[in-house]
């Protein structure tokens, strides 16, 4: 498995719309949109791919100061439990790290907390709603 960062509007990145849309929003009867797309070329993306093939996803959200946000977490239905999201979550741990970032925060759905709670992230907000799914805020320093 590769893991790499990719570029706003490259092949690699359409791989990942694709992906964050399947997994993440049409479930909730939603799509990205084209205000999504566009803010996504502040970001930093990420991708875990088998040969061509993208298998799991994320990006990192510039903050103000030393924290950047995880956002947009997502691997394949059929891959989940198989090491990909912890592979993605420790690369772009690095990456933050050698940015100079000191902290990465997000807003993790309930269901998927102690996926991050394994990977050292500690909960530090009362649960909300976003999207119509329990969500917690979530932070680990790095």
């Amino acid at each position: 498995m590769a893991l790499k960062i990719i570029d706003h509007g490259s092949k690699e990145y359409q791989q990942m719309v694709d992906l964050r849309n399947e997994i993440l929003r049409k479930p909730l009867g939603l799509l990205l949109t084209e205000e999504d797309i566009n803010a996504d070329k502040n970001n930093i993306l990420i991708g875990a791919f088998e040969d061509e093939k993208m298998l799991g996803c994320c990006m990192l959200v510039k903050q103000p100061g030393q924290i950047v946000l995880l956002r947009q977490m997502a691997v394949i239905f059929d891959l989940q439990g198989k090491g990909i999201g912890r592979a993605l979550m420790q690369f772009a741990e690095n990456i933050a790290r050698d940015m100079g970032y000191r902290e990465i925060s997000m807003h993790a759905r309930k269901n998927a907390a102690g996926f991050y709670e394994k990977m050292g992230y500690r909960e530090s907000s009362n649960e909300f709603t976003n999207l119509t799914i329990p969500h917690i805020v979530m932070k680990k320093y790095i």
